[in-house]
């Protein structure tokens, strides 16, 4: 069985998270501070799975409230294209999962720990907004 690298793509940051070896429990693995490169980006994500011998890559997709899909999410779009542009060789399958909500579930559980800065809890909140998104995506496909 091969595990599983979970993105939440932000403007900013990259919220990486892994599965266990069974594929039944979703960690925090990474953030990844955006460059001025999308294809350095592109080949962080691709390393970061190579690392975790992960063979898909599920990406957060923010959909709307209603379901439709908005500048953000044709945004994401467009990135997961270029993934699966760059993820061809290596042969990893690409997916998008709905992100809605993860974001809110992901600042609830990290901002609840007092103890660390602001700039580090904001930095934390991206790989669990992708723990978050990878331990959905593990429960509807079980």
């Amino acid at each position: 069985m091969t595990r599983v690298l979970g993105v939440d793509l932000g403007s900013k940051r990259i919220g990486l998270a892994a599965t266990d070896r069974s594929n039944t429990l979703a960690s925090p693995l990474a953030v990844l501070e955006r460059g001025d490169d999308p294809g350095d980006d592109l080949r962080a994500i691709l390393a970061a799975a190579r690392e975790i011998g992960a063979k898909r890559i599920v990406v957060g997709l923010p959909v709307s409230l209603d379901g439709s899909r908005g500048p953000a999410a044709r945004a994401v779009l467009e990135e997961v294209g270029r993934l699966r542009f760059f993820a061809r060789p290596e042969r990893v399958a690409i997916d998008t999962y709905d992100e809605r909500f993860t974001t809110v579930i992901a600042e609830r559980h990290v901002f609840q720990e007092p103890k660390r800065r602001r700039s580090k809890r904001r930095s934390q909140v991206d790989a669990a907004a992708a723990t978050v998104i990878l331990q959905s995506w593990l429960e509807a496909n079980a």
